[in-house]
C-alpha cells in the first residue's frame, strides 16, 4: 500500500522502511499529543507522507534545510528521512515551540537515523538560521510566513510552502507587503493545492 502511493517518486526500499517506522511512531504518539487529526491519520500515507515527499522532490541540492513550526514532522521529518540516503551530509533544523512535539521529533530522528537538530523555541526568538531551503506546512498565512523567510532564509535560499485552494488570494495579499519571486507547483495530493517555490524575499 505505502509503496504504491509513493510509486514514481523514486523512494528506495530502505527509505520506505524508515518512513514506515516513522508512521508507526506517529500512530503510537498521536493519542497523547495530537500530532495529526484522527481523521487524517487513517489516510496518513497520502495525506501526510506523499504530501511531504513531493516537497522534497522540488529541490535539486541543499546543505541546510530549516522546517518551521514542525509539529508532527510534516514535511520536515519526511524530507530528513529522504535525505538519509540521498543527501547524507545535509543538516536539518526543526523549530517547534511545543516541548512534547519536540520530544517526539527527537525520538523519530533517533529511530530513523535522520540527521537533524530540534530547537524548542518560538520562530521569531530564534537567531537567523541562514537556510538554503525553508519549509513550513499549515503554519500561517503567506504574509506571515514571508516574515519568517525574511529572517531565516539565506540570500540565495528557496522557501517551499504548501498551500491550499485559497493560495491565489494569499499570494495577492502577500504582494502588498513583500517582494518575491514565486513559482506555484501543482500538488499531487490535491489538484486545487500547490507548493509555492519562493525566492528573493524582501520587504515591499
Amino acid at each position: 500500500m505505502s509503496s504504491e502511493i509513493l510509486s514514481g517518486l523514486g523512494v528506495s526500499r530502505e527509505t520506505l522502511g524508515r518512513l514506515e517506522t516513522y508512521v508507526s511512531l506517529v500512530q503510537r504518539w498521536n493519542p497523547k499529543i495530537n500530532l495529526v487529526s484522527r481523521r487524517s491519520l487513517e489516510d496518513i500515507w497520502s495525506r501526510h507522507i506523499l504530501d511531504s515527499v513531493q516537497v522534497y522532490r522540488c529541490v535539486d541540492g541543499f546543505q541546510n534545510w530549516v522546517d518551521l513550526g514542525s509539529g508532527g514532522g510534516f514535511p520536515g521529518m519526511v524530507c530528513a528521512i529522504m535525505a538519509v540516503e540521498e543527501a547524507p551530509d545535509a543538516q536539518f533544523t526543526f523549530v517547534e515551540s511545543d516541548q512534547r512535539k519536540s520530544a517526539f521529533l527527537r525520538n523519530v530522528a533517533r529511530e530513523c537515523g535522520a540527521r537533524c537538530t530540534v530547537i524548542s523555541r518560538r520562530i521569531e526568538e530564534v537567531d537567523p538560521l541562514n537556510a538554503d531551503i525553508l519549509s513550513a506546512r499549515a503554519l500561517a498565512e503567506l504574509r506571515i510566513l514571508l516574515s519568517f523567510c525574511d529572517r531565516h532564509l539565506s540570500e540565495q535560499g528557496t522557501a517551499l510552502l504548501p498551500k491550499g485552494a485559497n493560495w491565489k488570494k494569499e499570494l495577492e495579499g502577500a504582494r502588498e507587503e513583500w517582494n518575491f519571486d514565486c513559482e506555484p507547483i501543482t500538488s499531487l495530493t490535491e489538484p486545487q493545492a500547490v507548493i509555492l517555490r519562493i525566492k528573493g524575499v524582501s520587504r515591499g
